[in-house]
């Protein structure tokens, strides 16, 4: 295991973050799709009204790792789970322990919040997270698809609200 140290992220941390998630974009060939950047990030982290929160690793003072989780809800357990959205170590520290220790860490506060579930979806093509997931005692489940809409598509679905309401009314 890495001397590492974990922590939650202040807003200095924010540069790192956006780095990591570069990182991980291009890890999931993704890039095409980033446009976070450290002024957009910071009032979902550490506005008025976080919408998420960011625990960092950090080996020799450098952030190395991060995970990005927010509170969701199971209608079916009737209580709040905590859904982690990214975790992400840089190649060089894998294998350290550090990503074991995140989701351990996690879980903890998870439990702690009284939360009836920790989640996370990972890429169906990741052999490797996933096994390393389901060592930690993670259920993959193979059952469930994530539905999303964004962009251009989120705007035309949520006009057509606009436009329903202006009929029934």
């Amino acid at each position: 295991m890495a001397p590492h140290t974990l922590r939650p992220a202040r807003p200095d941390d924010l540069p790192a973050i956006v780095g990591l998630i570069r990182e991980l974009a291009e890890f999931e060939h993704l890039s095409h799709l980033v446009s976070v950047t450290s002024q957009t990030l910071q009032p979902h982290l550490f506005g008025p009204r976080p919408a998420a929160e960011a625990l960092v690793a950090e080996v020799d003072a450098q952030v190395v790792g991060f995970a990005l989780t927010f509170t969701n809800f199971s209608t079916f357990l009737g209580v709040p789970g905590l859904y982690l959205e990214d975790l992400y170590v840089q190649p060089a520290y894998r294998g350290c322990g550090i990503g074991r220790a995140m989701l351990e860490h996690l879980a903890a506060v998870a439990v702690e919040r009284g939360c009836g579930r920790f989640e996370w979806s990972v890429l169906d093509w990741n052999r490797h997270a996933i096994g390393f997931y389901e060592k930690m005692g993670a259920d993959v489940l193979p059952d469930w698809r994530i539905c999303r809409v964004t962009g251009p598509a989120l705007q035309a679905l949520g006009a057509r609200a606009g436009r329903a309401a202006t009929k029934s009314g």
